[in-house]
């Protein structure tokens, strides 16, 4: 059977026609093992010859960011290098790039994280970036029969960061990024939860069935009470049910203004499960910083 392909749609990227025309991006599957965890790999390579500031309304996943700012063919010595995990970010989420440079990201799936940091729950970790070693105590060492020290990260162990970096970030082919990540992730888990396993598949039924648009109706299909299935998200997604409700309503209607024709606002307001019209405003407004048809009439323009 051949290997699943990567998402392809660009669900949360703002501008996301302006943001393909100036760097390369594109997502890879990790290893089997790993596939009931991650979303995907996602890698960015660029070389601008002036600044540019993308901006995404994240999903609720965390992400490990591994990432190069400086020239690329100059040796792994020659630019910025550093890894971080960065929590579910609940506002607008903006990055410039400019010059020469790469990342090389872990999409986790929502609930997929604590698996592999069971120490802390992801409620920790949200609105935050910060350093690997901080959210991974023990990441990268290898288990008996794993792969070779040198291709993971032993975090806790001074002097190791550079070679994960140079392993995942040096090389031009993805193939070997990929395996590099595999192999970073493989070594230090995941350990088995099976709240994580349920978060996550509650997390996916938000995401796939618009009838969930309430926390109530979520609490009934899940068999938990309101509190306990509070107490889930926040341990194993980092942010409440209502607030993933929410974001995967904001995502559909920031997928519909992209399309290029202006949507029946009402409409869609009353499709996702919205009092009313002037609520999806409210919402779209409080995240993005301007109205869904302003958006959408900034996307028109050339």
């Amino acid at each position: 059977m051949p290997d699943p392909a990567p998402r392809r749609d660009t669900r949360g990227i703002l501008a996301p026609s302006e943001l393909l025309s100036r760097v390369r991006f594109r997502r890879h599957v990790p290893a089997p093992e790993l596939r009931p965890y991650l979303e995907h790999y996602w890698l960015i390579d660029w070389a601008l010859p002036e600044p540019y500031t993308t901006r995404v309304v994240p999903h609720p996943s965390v992400n490990v960011v591994f990432q190069r700012y400086g020239p690329l063919g100059a040796g792994p010595r020659a630019g910025r290098s550093s890894a971080e995990v960065a929590g579910v970010a609940q506002g607008l989420f903006s990055q410039r790039l400019e010059g020469e440079g790469r990342v090389c990201g872990v999409q986790f799936r929502p609930g997929g994280f604590r698996p592999f940091a069971p120490a802390r729950p992801v409620s920790d970790w949200t609105d935050r970036r910060v350093p690997l070693h901080e959210a991974l105590p023990g990441a990268g060492r290898p288990s008996p029969g794993g792969p070779p020290a040198e291709a993971v990260l032993p975090a806790a162990v001074p002097g190791a960061l550079p070679a994960v970096l140079s392993a995942v970030l040096s090389p031009d082919d993805d193939h070997a990024r990929v395996a590099a990540l595999d192999a970073f992730l493989l070594a230090h888990g995941p350990a088995p939860d099976p709240a994580a396993v349920q978060a996550m598949e509650l997390v996916e039924l938000v995401r796939t069935d618009r009838a969930v648009r309430r926390v109530g109706r979520l609490a009934r299909l899940s068999g938990l009470s309101p509190r306990s299935l509070q107490r889930l998200f926040a341990s194993h997604v980092g942010v409440g049910p209502k607030w993933v409700i929410l974001r995967y309503r904001l995502h559909e209607a920031l997928e519909r203004a992209g399309r290029g024709t202006a949507p029946d606002w009402a409409g869609l307001a009353a499709e996702l499960g919205y009092s009313d019209q002037a609520h999806l405003v409210r919402d779209f407004t409080a995240v993005l910083g301007l109205s869904p048809t302003a958006y959408a009439r900034g996307l028109s323009v050339p």
